[in-house]
């Protein structure tokens, strides 16, 4: 059997991995699509709901609780806010409800970014992040905080709460809501300065004084310090290893990508594990989502003809090295353009490509991804994208399929696309994902509310856990 090879191979300023067969072989290179309509075979569209056209629609929610049916859309430009879905019958799926910010007109900025729901002691609730320019009303406003229980009946929703952010104006741009092991509901937050802010949601929503609600903050590490830009983290993605018995932050941003451990997030400083720095054409991150099982990560660079790179977080983690500066694998469904945000659902990564729409890829070998199906949301021309605020119509590549979520228990696939608006899909074989059929830990950007993370021992009132 012939030897395989890696090589770099630059592509606008982009290094892209390609696989070479020996000395005497040739990269295997596919042309890009050129006319991108339709998908492939094994990809089938459920719904699709258009929500405003060009721009109004952000990232993307769905509820993990199958008798809680319901997707949460941000929206931007005029309809700042967020929309419900109802996926009650999935052959008829519908919007239920809009909320948008009082005076809207009055409002500058993006928006609605990101919405995420959660639970806590029985009720529901959604938090939608917003950005809005510092020259008109609510420059200081993070995030609202929804009573959503009242679900299918809209009319008993409630805005309960409004995080702001004084020091830093500009809102959130990222949120995650996370089930932390020892029990307590978080929010992570973006803010324009050089950490993230972590949230007590139990304190928010029970009422207490808002001077109470922020707990703790995760700095940006001073080996980025140099980076231009006085912003911090851009994404981020929280989750538990049950090996080494930590909840693990694993942040993008200024810099490149952090890894730390926020087991006692609010009672002790966060301990930076491990970093990805200095890695070819990487100088501020974008994404970061690790396996279930913490040994490699999905981590995203938001500029054309940048690819997902694979990275293994082992020599970092186990000290083996400072700092991880290069990727073992890389994977792009077209190097003209470049994907966005990724749900990792071992050994699949679900993908909103921008202008490839949704795309999903194998990573088993993580040195050789694997494209296995495909749909195009965006029916929109090349480099029709973003050109920044106000004027919004610009000529980036930033434009089509920006958020996605997959429902575990029946494996529903949902996008927001910035142009088209909401999309479901089923993917051929994909009927669910649960981390044990693969061996893996049951650990996903979706959270278990009510028994905490897979793997963490179980919480009492006595431990300071759920039942506090």
């Amino acid at each position: 059997m012939k030897r395989r090879n890696r090589i770099l191979v630059r592509i606008g300023g982009a290094a892209l991995a390609l696989s070479v067969m020996g000395s005497t072989g040739s990269a295997q290179w596919t042309e890009p699509v050129r006319n991108k309509v339709g998908g492939s075979p094994n990809i089938k569209v459920l719904s699709h709901i258009p929500l405003g056209g060009y721009f109004r629609v952000m990232d993307i929610d769905v509820e993990q609780e199958m008798s809680r049916p319901y997707a949460y859309v941000s929206q931007s430009r005029d309809r700042q806010g967020f929309s419900i879905i109802s996926l009650a019958d999935l052959t008829k799926i519908k919007k239920i409800y809009s909320w948008t910010i009082e005076n809207p007109e009055l409002h500058g900025g993006t928006g609605g970014m990101k919405p995420q729901s959660f639970k806590i002691k029985g009720r529901y609730y959604l938090a939608q992040s917003l950005q809005f320019g510092n020259s008109g009303p609510d420059a200081d406003l993070g995030a609202v905080i929804a009573d959503i229980t009242g679900l299918p009946d809209t009319s008993k929703i409630r805005i309960v709460a409004r995080i702001k952010e004084k020091e830093y104006l500009g809102g959130f741009h990222n949120i995650f809501a996370y089930k932390h092991s020892d029990g307590r509901a978080l929010l992570f937050t973006t803010v324009g300065g050089p950490w993230a802010n972590v949230y007590d949601l139990d304190k928010i929503v029970s009422g207490a004084p808002e001077n109470t609600w922020l707990i703790g903050r995760i700095p940006i590490p001073e080996m980025a310090a140099t980076q231009v830009g006085n912003f911090g983290y851009h994404d981020y993605y929280v989750a538990y290893d049950a090996g080494t018995q930590q909840d693990k932050f694993y942040g993008a941003g200024r810099g490149g990508y952090f890894i730390y451990d926020v087991s006692q997030i609010g009672r002790q400083n966060p301990k930076l594990l491990t970093s990805i720095v200095g890695a070819s054409g990487i100088t501020s991150g974008h994404t970061f989502t690790p396996t279930p099982d913490h040994k490699f990560a999905v981590a995203e660079t938001e500029y054309q003809y940048a690819p997902l790179r694979i990275f293994d977080l082992r020599p970092g983690l186990e000290g083996k090295v400072n700092t991880i500066s290069q990727s073992i694998g890389a994977w792009s469904p077209d190097w003209r353009t470049n994907a966005h945000n990724h749900e990792v659902r071992w050994p699949y990564v679900f993908v909103s490509g921008y202008e490839d729409g949704l795309q999903v890829f194998n990573m088993m070998d993580p040195t050789n991804p694997t494209t296995m199906g495909w749909y195009y949301t965006c029916l929109c021309p090349h480099q029709t994208g973003f050109g920044g605020v106000p004027q919004w119509e610009g000529t980036s590549i930033f434009n089509g399929a920006f958020g996605i979520d997959v429902r575990n228990a029946d494996g529903l696939v949902l996008i927001s696309d910035t142009q088209t608006g909401f999309w479901a899909f089923r993917m051929d074989g994909f009927e669910g994902w649960n981390g044990h059929d693969w061996s893996m830990p049951n650990i996903s950007s979706a959270q278990d509310w009510d028994k905490g993370p897979d793997g963490a021992p179980k919480q009492t009132p006595a431990t300071g856990g759920a039942g506090r």
